[in-house]
């Protein structure tokens, strides 16, 4: 028998970093979609909100949703592009967590980079960092 279809709802939710490790307890994921092109934004928010509906496990974007592997195993990536501009959102899925209702799409941080450049190791780094932060609080650190 296969199976069943994951019909569990899930959530789109944003890292606030904690107040001990931050004092302004910014939201790195959330500041940088209202930092970059609207267009872009409205873009990968379609894509978070396709993944959540889906759900996840059920998802297939056409390489707009990808599983991230080496150093960066564990993560997924929202993707989309802009002129000569690409676009990440780093985010992490949760299930059972304190602090987390629904199963949900963690959005951790966001790049921007030109096509045919490389993301560099050190802000890879940086989105592994964060992630540890965020792993690392019981309730989970959300909004």
């Amino acid at each position: 028998m296969p199976p069943a279809k994951d019909t569990e709802l899930w959530d789109v939710r944003f890292f606030r970093r904690h107040k001990d490790d931050d004092p302004t307890q910014s939201c790195p994921g959330f500041s940088f979609l209202t930092a970059i092109d609207a267009r872009a934004a409205q873009k990968l928010r379609k894509i978070l909100r396709g993944v959540a509906e889906a759900p996840p496990p059920s998802w297939s974007g056409g390489g707009t949703w990808e599983a991230m592997h080496d150093d960066m195993a564990g993560y997924y990536e929202a993707r989309t592009e802009l002129g000569e501009w690409l676009y990440r959102l780093f985010c992490l899925l949760e299930r059972g967590e304190e602090g987390l209702s629904n199963p949900s799409i963690i959005v951790i941080d966001g790049l921007k980079k030109k096509k045919r450049t490389r993301i560099r190791p050190q802000d890879y780094g940086r989105v592994r960092q964060l992630g540890e932060e965020y792993k690392k609080r019981r309730p989970r650190s959300v909004f």
